[in-house]
């Protein structure tokens, strides 16, 4: 059970989540009307691409890719180089009512959360130092291989084991294993500056320590959604986001985030489990497919 000073904290956190929402808002519409932008434009469209997204992002599947995708597909976006900051600012929201939803949907312990969330935040601010220099497309083949062989593993343990999980009740971790996973956050957080994403990889990594993924949710999502903040302001004052199809966007990808949500509480724990399989499987793969595309294209 989670005591009554947890119970406070997560309060807390939810608190500041709303905040955090009211504030970016806030920074939101005083930049729009500061310069005359008509977020409106292309409405539906942006809130096909903001529903569809999201709801993906909500369950684990991510946003980057199919946002991309999609901005490009209905020409919403023709340069690329205000790409990342276009899909901050339009995510940015949805995904801090995301992590507002799972905390208050999941039960997680305040230590967890927050160590594992200020880890990732740590190593997403050294990262663009530490991987100035690494070889993308060779960091994807990697971690695409081994999130494949940990799904793998992970659905061997599930269907020949059912039920050897111990912790699958418990809703945080403590000890050496908190230590090894605010260790493997701190890694993720550096590759989240190399926009290999985050959801994944922590999904698989509870799931092999015996934790219902679950837990996951909000952990996974705080980490995106506190790098989204801070990105997402120092994005408007360079004046690095398209705003075609924004307010549309914004609405669809809440809407959809609420759906997500609704379709998750109904999962039991070992459909939860395969989803998590799929969706770590599905990852790997893309991540490997992107890296060949990449190392094909730098040849020509």
């Amino acid at each position: 059970m989670i005591a009554m000073q947890d119970y406070l904290l997560l309060h807390f956190i939810q608190g500041l989540l709303i905040m955090a929402i009211i504030v970016i808002s806030t920074f939101l519409i005083h930049h729009i009307k500061k310069h005359h932008i008509n977020p409106f434009k292309r409405f539906w469209t942006g809130f096909g691409i903001g529903l569809t997204t999201d709801l993906l992002d909500t369950l684990g599947i991510g946003s980057f890719a199919t946002t991309t995708t999609l901005l490009k597909a209905t020409k919403l976006i023709k340069d690329n180089s205000i790409l990342p900051g276009t899909m901050n600012a339009a995510h940015v929201i949805p995904v801090l009512v995301q992590s507002l939803c799972f905390i208050l949907v999941v039960k997680v312990e305040p230590l967890t959360l927050i160590s594992m969330a200020t880890a990732s935040f740590i190593g997403a601010l050294v990262g663009p130092r530490l991987t100035k220099n690494w070889h993308t497309p060779t960091i994807q083949k990697i971690l695409g291989t081994l999130l494949i062989i940990a799904a793998l593993i992970s659905a061997d343990r599930m269907w020949t084991n059912p039920g050897a999980d111990i912790l699958e009740s418990a809703h945080g971790l403590s000890g050496l294993w908190l230590l090894l996973e605010i260790l493997f956050n701190v890694i993720i957080g550096i590759l989240m500056t190399m926009e290999l994403g985050n959801y994944a990889p922590e999904l698989i990594f509870f799931s092999l320590m015996g934790l219902s993924p679950a837990v996951a949710m909000p952990v996974m999502v705080l980490d995106a959604a506190m790098i989204m903040l801070g990105s997402t302001i120092q994005f408007m004052k360079n004046d690095r986001i398209n705003w075609d199809g924004h307010a549309g966007m914004v609405v669809g990808g809440v809407t959809g985030v609420l759906m997500a949500v609704a379709f998750l509480s109904s999962l039991n724990l070992n459909s939860l489990k395969t989803l998590v399989i799929i969706i770590v499987l599905f990852t790997g793969i893309m991540l490997i497919r992107s890296s060949i595309k990449s190392s094909l294209y730098k040849d020509y």
